[in-house]
């Protein structure tokens, strides 16, 4: 059986964030914490600016990629509920590194940079758990990187429809293919292949 990219152990650490940013959220006043509500297709941070935020995600889907100066986009991960954006560059204080966009409609909670390096400083629960997020997701695009490697488009395409169907989610083919370093000719040849290979199954068990 095939298995989501989301393993079980970064869903435990997801709801850790969750539960710890509604205490958090709780406690801190409106002018350094807020939840924010994004419509499908909105930019959350644009790649070059400055952010003056660190978000983390409450309900929704967002899509993290890179643009190219010839306007081709590479996306490199998709983040759910209990994931971090903008942690990186408030630690390094530098521009925006990549594009986070609303794959779905996004709740969000929204740190000022300066609550949250406050919150890294004095709360070491909070500067664990991030700590922790990181740690887990540079291991999660090791990972990756490594399928990558050792299996086709086909085998990444197979895990991005079981993420679909299990998250019960519709991905652009745009994003698919962009997800999977091909063009879309490409992935409408893996997706009819898939297709025709299911009608067959289906023939034979009649």
């Amino acid at each position: 059986k095939r298995t989501n990219v989301l393993t079980t152990s970064m869903q435990q650490t997801n709801n850790i964030i969750l539960s710890l940013i509604e205490k958090v959220y709780a406690n801190e006043s409106s002018k350094n914490v807020s939840l924010k509500k994004y419509l499908k297709g909105a930019d959350i941070l644009k790649q070059g600016q400055i952010t003056q935020h660190v978000l983390i995600v409450k309900n929704g889907l967002v899509k993290c990629f890179y643009s190219e100066e010839n306007c081709k986009e590479f996306i490199f991960d998709f983040l759910g509920s209990g994931e971090v954006v903008g942690e990186i560059e408030a630690i390094r204080h530098i521009k925006c590194l990549c594009n986070i966009q609303a794959v779905t409609d996004v709740e969000a909670y929204s740190f000022s940079t300066s609550c949250f390096h406050s919150l890294i400083e004095q709360n070491r629960e909070f500067r664990d758990v991030i700590l922790g997020e990181l740690a887990e997701r540079l291991i999660k695009t090791s990972q990756r990187a490594s399928f990558q490697k050792a299996y086709s488009a086909k085998y990444g395409l197979l895990k991005l429809l079981d993420i679909q169907k299990e998250g019960n989610l519709k991905l652009s083919k745009s994003d698919m293919a962009s997800y999977l370093g091909i063009d879309i000719r490409s992935l409408n040849r893996l997706l009819h292949a898939e297709q025709d290979k299911d009608v067959r199954l289906i023939s034979h068990t009649i």
